[in-house]
């Protein structure tokens, strides 16, 4: 099969770089993926999983937070807030994180900090539905 670079970064640090079969993110519209030879473009990213495909290996998952996706002459970079394979994952800190941001929004705040918090227990669901589904 074909491969093309992609740079998956997170928080300023390398995540993965290297050839890849085949790469699935979570977009504003929806799963989009993405193979050898793709048409230029840039994308915005939002939480949910990312599968990647590295040569003659099985499909890897991980949970992406918001970010971007550019795509240019078989090139591919990826910027997230945070990528995180299932393994590295800590389901009681995520439940704990989903516990807090359910009681920030319960409280009666501005519409930045209500927003903030929407933003966190979407990480926090995202982190432990990749965990649950995608074990190692």
């Amino acid at each position: 099969m074909n491969t093309f670079q992609v740079h998956i970064y997170h928080a300023n640090s390398p995540f993965y770089e290297g050839e890849c079969e085949s790469l699935i993110l979570p977009t504003t519209e929806g799963d989009y993926g993405i193979q050898a030879n793709h048409s230029n473009l840039i994308a915005a990213v939002v939480p949910g999983t990312m599968m990647y495909r590295l040569p003659g290996q099985p499909a890897q998952y991980a949970a992406v937070s918001a970010g971007l996706v550019k795509v240019e002459d078989n090139d591919v970079l990826v910027l997230v807030d945070s990528a995180e394979r299932p393994e590295e994952i800590d389901t009681n800190r995520a439940e704990r994180a989903m516990a807090e941001a359910k009681e920030a929004m319960l409280q009666k705040k501005t519409v930045q900090e209500y927003k903030m918090a929407q933003a966190h227990l979407a990480r926090a669901i995202n982190r432990l539905r990749v965990k649950r589904s995608f074990r190692p």
